[in-house]
């Protein structure tokens, strides 16, 4: 169950960093050409939502079962990456997509609904991408 789980995981990061990816550049391009707020962008924005949602259910599970996440061995770098810095950075860019989601819900105009949600979900982008362990980053991760 654990490998079907990181490998799940893994996965799916990919859908997620896609998503997120087409959702800001769609929310920034229609923020500077003063686009209306249509029912296709509404969508993608909660199909975003959706996919970081399920990778922080998926992350939790993990964060309870892998062995690589031991916080007594702190001073290991591979440890602590996976028991604060990755849990860390990945809960708080999904804050940042929730409250971006949100407060671009509850706005009245069209162009500060792409607004929020090109800010929050660009920020969140950043902290996920930096937050990623990537091969080059972390001995013994994966592209997938």
């Amino acid at each position: 169950m654990y490998s079907g789980l990181v490998h799940a995981h893994s996965g799916l990061r990919w859908i997620a960093l896609i998503l997120l990816l087409a959702a800001t550049a769609t929310a920034i391009s229609r923020w500077q050409g003063q686009s209306g707020y249509t029912d296709g962008n509404r969508k993608l924005y909660l199909f975003t939502l959706i996919s970081v949602h399920t990778q922080l259910l998926l992350g939790l599970l993990l964060l309870f079962m892998s062995p690589k996440v031991n916080f007594s061995l702190m001073s290991d770098k591979l440890y602590r990456f996976y028991s604060v810095e990755h849990t860390a950075g990945m809960l708080i860019a999904i804050i940042l997509i929730t409250i971006g989601y949100s407060r671009s819900k509850r706005a009245s105009q069209p162009i500060v609904k792409h607004r929020l949600v090109g800010i929050f979900y660009g920020i969140g982008l950043l902290l996920i991408l930096a937050s990623i362990p990537w091969p080059f980053r972390i001995p013994g991760a994966g592209w997938f």
